[in-house]
């Protein structure tokens, strides 16, 4: 393949990857995802993110989901664990012609960093033949997936010979410091779409009805959250156990969701902070009463 020096790339295993099926499928899964499955072509190309909501508006699950030009639906993610998914779509099944089949163990993926990733993606797996390419949601800049099932792994690593590989702390490092949350590890259950920012791209106020809908129309037009998923730094070792509470003084004002080191000495990570209490400024400790080791490094 033929790259700029800045391309890199990275393999790994989805937490996610879910075949459904069935005459009701398109339906069935515009009526439960938050983003519009309608652009979807039918040719197979292309991927739609979003959310699966429940009935309070709060975050269950993220996911890309792509339609085959067979008419299949794929469903997969980074982080958001496949029975979780798959739990709340079976609940909703009463009489669709819909099947859910987890395939997660079965396929593996591969992440191509930098720009004009997604072309040069494309163009291996159509001479392959094999797998799913859409473009990524790793940082700011450009990237893209390659799904493709685990055995086929020996004939798309032959293809990415010669370039550099990231690890595992630098591909957290660049999603951390993009503010991309990771859910339900950052974003969660107990936490809304708005803040973690999700409802600028994961987020259609123009679809119609599904579930938690009711909610998001309702923040919308309320306006801001209180609390917003914000990038922190400290010196030293990040936290070793999360959600690692945050204090102003004897005041809790959130608290640490994921961290990594940062390579020069310190530690950054996403923290969920009340924004009653935070200032450009703002310095905080690991517990109550403690030193101000921890700053704010981005404000909304």
């Amino acid at each position: 393949m033929n790259f700029s020096t800045s391309t890199a790339v990275s393999t790994w295993r989805p937490a996610a990857w879910l075949r459904v099926t069935g005459e009701d499928a398109a339906n069935f899964l515009q009526g439960q995802f938050t983003n519009d499955l309608r652009g979807l072509a039918a040719d197979g190309g292309g991927a739609v993110y979003g959310l699966w909501l429940n009935v309070k508006g709060k975050v269950l699950a993220d996911s890309f989901v792509l339609r085959s030009a067979t008419g299949e639906f794929w469903v997969g993610s980074y982080f958001s664990p496949a029975a979780v998914i798959r739990e709340r779509l079976e609940s909703f099944v009463i009489a669709d012609d819909v099947v859910i089949e987890d395939l997660t163990q079965t396929w593996s993926a591969v992440t191509l960093w930098g720009t004009g990733s997604g072309a040069a993606l494309a163009t291996e797996a159509r001479a392959l033949g094999i797998g799913r390419v859409f473009a990524g949601r790793r940082e700011k800049e450009e990237s893209a997936e390659w799904f493709f099932p685990v055995e086929a792994g020996e004939a798309v690593r032959a293809r990415l010979v010669g370039w550099k590989e990231l690890d595992g702390t630098e591909v957290e490092r660049r999603r951390i410091v993009a503010r991309i949350p990771a859910v339900p590890v950052d974003i969660g259950p107990g936490d809304l779409p708005a803040e973690g920012d999700l409802d600028a791209t994961a987020i259609s106020y123009t679809k119609g009805c599904y579930l938690g809908q009711e909610v998001m129309a309702r923040l919308k037009s309320m306006g801001q959250v209180r609390r917003r998923l914000l990038r922190v730094a400290g010196d030293g070792r990040a936290p070793q156990f999360y959600p690692a509470e945050l204090f102003i003084g004897e005041r809790k004002v959130g608290d640490v969701r994921s961290a990594v080191d940062d390579g020069a000495g310190g530690w950054v990570g996403l923290a969920m902070l009340s924004l009653l209490h935070m200032s450009g400024n703002a310095t905080m400790g690991l517990k109550v009463g403690g030193a101000a080791e921890v700053r704010l490094v981005y404000t909304p």
